[in-house]
């Protein structure tokens, strides 16, 4: 059985996560009413995983996260307002150790803790096996940087895969999960700006977080960092974060690449999708023009979508189990036979900079249809 501790100040919550976590049958469920309680009991009952709620009295969710991290280390799914504010504090929590977030529901408890039960029971399951991330913080961005610059004293490209031409119409196409936030932050901030092809990024996160999201982004990068909203042209040195709630596309206006968010595809599981980000691109775009990057996170979203480019010509990029918070989507792409590199997260900005170094281009071309 995993044992899970509910902290929130609402006794309606706690009773109604109680009850759902309890139904899935794999859990032993402790509840606590605010931070100081829930640090006691961290130390008493030593539970696998631990539900925080952000707002509470006595000690704040951040507060308890921030004690927790630093004395008793372990899963934490935050419980988080799907408001502006909500999702700035999570990104904080994210940023201090926390794997992942449940959307709070609004209105009346018992009925929309129902509309979200398959995920709650997801999320602490998939927390129960995942890694505890350090903070990301300064010191860890620091860190990272560094790990980035011994990366470009050894470069990671096999011999096989030469320079790719700068100059082409390419695109980076990221596709991210669980854990993604904060690795985005370690690897993001690693591209100079005179990267000469844009990211989309395809980041699992409801439609209230991702501007929010983008902005925190463009603080840290020395690349522009926005939320693809509506149709835009695609710009080299720019990063699109894929809005939430919905999918993103990849296509060719007037001879040029654009991206934009389009509905939410009901046969696709996660949003926005991977798999509809990589599948648009193919269409677009020559394969050798496109390099997809696949990071933590559970299930398999774009694990095929990337295979499939890679054997078209394309390259590949798997973060690997070491530095994943879930290895689920890069693992599946692995075990696809899918991934051109598997690198650690701090390895990544130094690779698609290595391959796309200006003066050694040794590819170039894109199609239109």
């Amino acid at each position: 059985m995993t044992r899970v501790l509910i902290v929130d100040d609402s006794a309606l919550m706690r009773r109604h996560l109680k009850a759902v976590l309890e139904a899935a049958g794999t859990f032993e469920v402790v509840a606590a009413r605010n931070g100081r309680e829930a640090l006691a009991l961290a130390e008493e009952i030593n539970p696998d995983v631990i539900t925080l709620d952000v707002n509470m009295p006595e000690m704040d969710g951040l507060t308890c996260l921030a004690n927790l991290m630093a004395t008793h280390p372990r899963p934490v799914v935050m419980v988080s307002s799907l408001t502006e504010k909500g999702a700035e504090v999570t990104f904080e929590a994210l940023a201090l150790g926390a794997v992942d977030f449940i959307h709070k529901p609004e209105g009346t408890i018992s009925i929309n803790v129902g509309r979200i039960e398959e995920e709650i029971v997801a999320k602490v399951a998939a927390a129960a096996q995942a890694r505890v991330r350090r903070a990301t913080g300064l010191a860890g961005r620091v860190r990272a940087q560094r790990a980035v610059g011994a990366a470009r004293v050894t470069p990671a490209a096999p011999p096989s895969l030469p320079t790719l031409a700068a100059h082409a119409q390419g695109v980076v196409l990221v596709g991210v999960s669980t854990g993604g936030p904060g690795t985005l932050e370690d690897i993001l901030p690693g591209l100079g700006r005179g990267f000469p092809w844009p990211v989309v990024v395809a980041q699992h996160m409801p439609g209230s977080f991702t501007s929010v999201f983008a902005r925190r982004l463009d603080g840290l990068c020395p690349l522009n960092v926005v939320e693809a909203a509506g149709l835009m042209p695609l710009e080299a040195g720019s990063v699109y974060i894929a809005k939430g709630d919905a999918d993103v596309v990849i296509s060719a206006r007037a001879g040029r690449l654009v991206v934009q968010p389009v509905p939410a595809s009901a046969s696709h599981l996660w949003h926005p999708s991977v798999t509809r980000l990589v599948e648009s691109a193919l269409h677009v775009v020559a394969p050798e023009n496109l390099i997809g990057v696949l990071l933590t996170g559970m299930g398999n979203d774009g694990a095929a979508a990337m295979t499939e480019l890679r054997r078209r010509g394309g390259r590949t990029v798997a973060q690997d189990e070491a530095s994943c918070v879930i290895y689920g989507m890069p693992g599946d792409l692995v075990q696809r036979g899918g991934a051109s590199v598997i690198l650690p997260a701090g390895r990544i900005a130094a690779q698609l900079t290595d391959w796309l170094a200006i003066g050694k281009e040794t590819r170039h071309g894109s199609r239109q249809g």
